[in-house]
């Protein structure tokens, strides 16, 4: 079955470079699409993408490689998308290939700008796809340690638990380890949301806090999560498995967050506009932390941490006074 089923890849950054190694372990062949037909021809000649993850070789008779997104919504019956959630739209719009009895699987983790909805609920509700064919897959896993085949766990979530299963056996290896879950709305707002929490980690860090404030940070942030998700969603749930927990603590401490990142550079004093140039990749929480502040003044958590950064990178309020202020929030 998971012979004859096709995927395609739509992105060409580092995660969806990633997903698409992932792939070539347990697929004869799969479709790529990336915008971008310098990389392309560069896979093509060179067996790796010149501008993400670099050191990952691919066995080019198992690529499709393509730049038009209709050539890879028709081949496949899975599709997954990995590209930033602030251009997903304008990809979409692209696409005139009917996507109804497609199988669309979201590792994007952010909001859709346009419709400030998280991707699933972006799709169910733009484009008329039911829940039982959409899938989330989230982490704890960054798509450096995936390069590295060092040991990493994913999460795989969709409301139709088969389809869950079998995405999560092609994505699987002797250095993935891939489980399901049925919270396909809880876990991609935690995967959201902690790219919000890392860059108030990354602010921190800048600042000049330490350690010990870290830990004050992400324990603060593992609640508040959990009262946010709750107000979206309310189902029973364990806020600690790795697929809340886990993603959140890999994305505020490691030194391949981007998110992390892009804060510790906003701490140091950068502009967000002079943080932004500087990187390479998109912050997925920059354009994250406002669409949640939104949401939120309808749901009405109590969100310190989502607070502050908004204040910071949308009100232009000092980052050191904001963070002195916090503080005295958090315990």
């Amino acid at each position: 079955m998971a012979d004859k089923l096709k995927f395609a890849v739509i992105g060409g950054g580092s995660w969806a470079t990633a997903i698409a190694k992932m792939l070539c372990v347990n697929q004869k062949e799969i479709c790529w699409y990336m915008r971008n037909e310098v990389a392309i021809d560069h896979i093509k000649t060179y067996k790796h993408n010149p501008n993400y993850l670099s050191s990952v070789e691919f066995d080019t008779n198992k690529l499709i490689l393509t730049s038009d997104i209709n050539e890879a919504v028709a081949y496949a019956d899975y599709l997954i998308f990995a590209i930033p959630s602030a251009f997903l739209e304008a990809e979409l719009a692209k696409i005139t290939v009917p996507l109804k009895d497609k199988i669309i699987f979201s590792a994007i983790k952010g909001i859709v700008p346009e419709t400030s909805l998280i991707v699933g609920e972006h799709f169910h509700i733009q484009y008329d796809i039911p829940y039982y064919n959409i899938g989330v897959i989230t982490g704890p896993c960054h798509a450096e340690e995936v390069a590295l085949e060092r040991l990493s766990y994913l999460t795989i979530a969709c409301g139709d638990p088969d389809k869950a299963k079998l995405v999560a056996l092609n994505l699987s290896s002797n250095y993935i380890k891939a489980k399901i879950s049925d919270d396909i709305i809880g876990t991609e707002y935690a995967a959201m949301l902690k790219n919000i929490y890392s860059i108030a980690a990354g602010i921190a860090h800048g600042l000049g806090y330490g350690d010990n404030f870290q830990s004050v940070i992400m324990s603060n942030a593992i609640r508040e999560m959990k009262k946010f998700i709750r107000k979206v969603h309310k189902m029973k749930r364990n806020i600690n498995d790795s697929a809340y927990l886990g993603d959140l603590l890999v994305t505020g401490y490691s030194i391949f967050s981007r998110n992390r990142m892009f804060g510790n550079m906003i701490g140091k004093g950068y502009t967000v506009q002079a943080a932004m140039m500087e990187m390479s990749m998109v912050a997925e929480g920059y354009y994250a932390v406002k669409s949640a502040y939104k949401l939120n003044q309808g749901y009405g958590a109590k969100t310190p941490i989502i607070d502050a950064v908004y204040q910071i990178l949308y009100e232009g309020k000092e980052a050191k006074a904001v963070f002195k202020k916090l503080t005295e929030e958090l315990d």
